[in-house]
């Protein structure tokens, strides 16, 4: 029986395919930076970002001597909070809490950024727990994130369901016996969600 619901967040809570998509677009609009250029650049960090190895205010002087233009970090920090939500999923979110679900967040993930949009939404009272890759140096390709957030729901991992835009990320948590659904972020067909969660797991979708 399923407990819990786990979300990945870029591409399944926002519209947008990644968190870096997401930064990119944001920044190079404020300051009409080439997108490619900047996407080269930021690139370099990203993996470290992503698993706690560093952070934007340690990288970010030297980011923009890589492209030779002083960039106020504070437009960083904006772009944090413009991540395009995803409403629909949101009001999914408050269905499934209605009917008693435990529901998480599970993402590879900037710290700065999540606890930035976390506490701009006032979502530590929506997700009872949220997990972030460089909280704990490691991400969706190994069974820490997974092992990590199912503990501390107190649940095993076939009362939980995952859900993730892209397939690789499914491998793992499939394999130590979680429930997973796939979502395709830019077709975000809702209707086929609905369906899914109904017929596999009778749950049910507001």
């Amino acid at each position: 029986m399923i407990k819990a619901i786990l979300f990945d967040f870029d591409g399944v809570l926002t519209t947008d395919a990644t968190g870096s998509e997401s930064i990119c677009n944001y920044i190079c609009m404020k300051t009409g930076l080439d997108i490619k250029i900047f996407e080269k650049e930021y690139f370099k960090y990203n993996d470290d970002l992503l698993y706690g190895k560093t952070t934007h205010e340690e990288i970010w002087k030297k980011l923009c001597e890589g492209l030779n233009t002083q960039i106020d970090i504070n437009i960083l920090y904006e772009s944090f909070i413009n991540t395009p939500i995803d409403n629909q999923m949101m009001k999914f979110i408050d269905g499934l809490k209605k009917q008693n679900y435990k529901v998480g967040m599970v993402t590879d993930n900037k710290k700065d950024r999540i606890h930035s949009i976390v506490q701009y939404y006032n979502w530590d009272k929506v997700f009872d727990v949220i997990t972030i890759s460089a909280e704990i140096g490691s991400g969706k390709e190994f069974n820490t994130i997974f092992e990590k957030t199912i503990n501390l729901m107190n649940l095993d991992a076939n009362e939980c369901l995952f859900i993730d835009n892209q397939e690789k990320n499914l491998i793992i948590p499939k394999k130590i016996g979680m429930n997973v659904i796939y979502f395709d972020h830019e077709k975000r067909n809702y209707e086929k969600l609905v369906e899914e969660f109904k017929n596999l797991y009778s749950i049910k979708l507001d």
